[in-house]
């Protein structure tokens, strides 16, 4: 390791710690590199704009994007909220088990933690709330650990990202995040049963189970959605990229011309805020990919890898080190940059010690959406709090129980990879 990368990494960390956006730390800091290094500062420019021109795949981002946003828009919510009522709402604690199944099934549609925790999820806390039957601090704090499971069912707009700077098939890393996001909405559903019981929260009105139908028509064209989309990326129907246009296509006419629920100002409205998500994560990835360009100049992975063997780590060490380094800078840093700028040092060693990059990255993926909710960064927390105006302090005070499960729950992905791997392996997968 060279001083110029000791000088880039201090140089990155240090503007990020001054509150410089995490995108424009990364550019300061990779031109930095070259500079010392007498490096073409056109380098820069060129490895952003070759990247990202290059890579079909990133079309993806913006489009998932705007299919979250439409559907956030006008009936969709309301109508999966009284289904998921109708469905659970019945059982002891019944709203919180709401908003989980609500988010499991938002999660196939949105591929985003915030979107998921914007949109439906402030929809659900008002109801939690307004009821009197929880504190507004507990409805927060469900809502955001929930939120997590977003970016772990397919769609994901973060294993996106990991299959850009991994090379990793994104059908296989959508599969591979199924049962894993399963598993988060059961431990989920179990804590706030356990907590629901010792606080003696009590039922809410019981939706008569022969509405239940009735409440799945309503909800049964949204609730296509997540099969279309798999349906045409296991069916050989469409490329990931292409099921994301198909995905916002379908958020449109579902919103626009069947629930006549969006007009002409809320679709410039959804399409504005779209564009400028969709240029700030494309900063970072661009941005990211500069300073991939650096590790490889500076043969990083290698070295790593060189050194595990040297200390004879088993897989297994290797990945439990992994992931609490990655749970610790997840209190610091958000998910794009640890996936963009951290996942990709160690990639060979993954590739060294014979892992799966399918398995560690959506391990890597559900433990960079668990630091969505740890404090003090958290960003889904900060995201609650300004959409509600709830405390963060009863917000964060509310979420550690549902934290500690999250991670309970990624420790049984780290021992038992087959959560992952069962599923794309019965699909074809060789890995």
């Amino acid at each position: 390791m060279s001083l110029a990368f000791v000088v880039c990494l201090v140089a990155l960390f240090a503007l990020a710690a001054m509150g410089l956006p995490i995108a424009h730390s990364i550019l300061i800091a990779s031109i930095a590199y070259l500079a010392i290094t007498g490096q073409d500062l056109g380098l820069a420019g060129e490895q952003m704009i070759y990247g990202i021109y290059d890579s079909f795949v990133l079309l993806a981002v913006p489009l998932f994007i705007v299919a979250a946003n439409i559907m956030n828009v006008g009936a969709v919510s309301a109508r999966l909220l009284d289904f998921c009522v109708a469905l659970v709402g019945r059982f002891k604690g019944g709203l919180g088990h709401v908003n989980v199944v609500a988010s499991l099934i938002f999660s196939g549609m949105s591929g985003s933690a915030i979107a998921d925790a914007a949109g439906i999820g402030k929809v659900i806390i008002g109801m939690m709330v307004e009821r009197g039957r929880y504190s507004r601090g507990y409805a927060a704090a469900i809502t955001a650990a929930s939120s997590t499971i977003g970016p772990i069912i397919p769609p994901s707009i973060p294993m996106v990202m990991y299959a850009l700077v991994s090379d990793t098939s994104i059908g296989y890393l959508f599969l591979g995040g199924v049962l894993p996001g399963l598993l988060m909405g059961l431990v989920l559903m179990i804590m706030n049963a356990v907590i629901s019981h010792r606080r003696g929260f009590s039922a809410d009105d019981r939706v008569p189970l022969s509405e239940l139908p009735n409440r799945t028509v309503r909800a049964f064209p949204a609730l296509l959605m997540p099969v279309i989309l798999l349906y045409g990326i296991y069916g050989g129907a469409t490329t990931p990229t292409e099921a994301a246009a198909v995905a916002a296509a379908y958020a449109l006419f579902l919103t626009a011309v069947f629930y006549r629920s969006m007009n002409m100002g809320q679709l410039r409205e959804v399409l504005r805020e779209s564009v400028h998500s969709s240029a700030s994560v494309g900063l970072v990835i661009g941005c990211a990919l500069i300073l991939n360009y650096i590790v490889a100049t500076e043969n990083i992975p290698t070295q790593i890898a060189q050194w595990l063997q040297a200390y004879e780590l088993s897989p297994l060490m290797f990945m439990f080190g992994a992931n609490v380094l990655l749970l610790v800078l997840g209190c610091f840093l958000d998910a794009s940059t640890i996936i963009l700028v951290i996942i990709p040092l160690m990639l060979g060693a993954c590739k060294a010690l014979g892992i799966d990059l399918v398995y560690f990255g959506v391990v890597a993926v559900v433990n960079c959406m668990i630091g969505l909710i740890t404090p003090p960064y958290g960003i889904v927390l900060f995201v609650i709090n300004g959409t509600t105006g709830i405390p963060l302090v009863e917000i964060i005070r509310e979420v550690v129980p549902f934290l500690l499960v999250l991670i309970f729950a990624l420790v049984l992905m780290i021992v038992f990879p087959d959560i992952i791997l069962w599923l794309p392996r019965l699909l074809g997968y060789q890995g």
